[in-house]
């Protein structure tokens, strides 16, 4: 999984130059709401953190926590490029546009083996507290059962 994250992290360095591309203010001149200029900050700075997290996370991918703040963030990013592209089409150039999808498109199959592991990452860990939660209530059992009465070691 470290491969796949360190991938995921060289993805987000090719999209940052993408989106110094787009020049939202200048949208806003034509007529595009304020909204997209929020957006590509937003996604810049998401994208550059989501890269260090991918980063920071090859070095320990089983944690749980980090890999579900990963993936969320990599979500939030996802639906922001989506509207970005959207606009780049409509108030920049089509080029632009495109090119911000087939940078984002080139870390798909990475995104999706890391969303793979992640449900398999939830579902070991699932696994383990069972078989933990098996033991504690055998433990539990043993220490709350009666103890035999004690034998004087006499025979009778």
């Amino acid at each position: 999984m470290a491969v796949v994250l360190a991938e995921i992290g060289a993805n987000a360095d090719r999209i940052l130059p993408a989106l110094g591309r787009i020049d939202a203010k200048a949208w806003v001149a034509k007529g595009a709401s304020e909204t997209y200029v929020a957006q590509l900050d937003s996604s810049l700075q998401q994208v550059r953190a989501a890269g260090d997290e991918a980063k920071s996370l090859s070095r320990n991918p089983e944690k749980l926590s980090a890999a579900l703040q990963l993936l969320f963030r990599l979500e939030g990013i996802e639906t922001m490029l989506g509207s970005l592209g959207e606009g780049a089409r409509k108030y920049q150039s089509p080029q632009i546009a495109q090119a911000l999808a087939q940078v984002y498109a080139e870390g798909g199959a990475n995104r999706d083996r890391f969303r793979q592991y992640i449900v398999n990452l939830a579902a070991e860990r699932e696994q383990q507290f069972e078989v933990m939660d098996r033991e504690a209530q055998r433990c539990r059992a043993n220490l709350m059962a009666p103890t035999p009465p004690k034998s004087t070691g006499r025979k009778k």
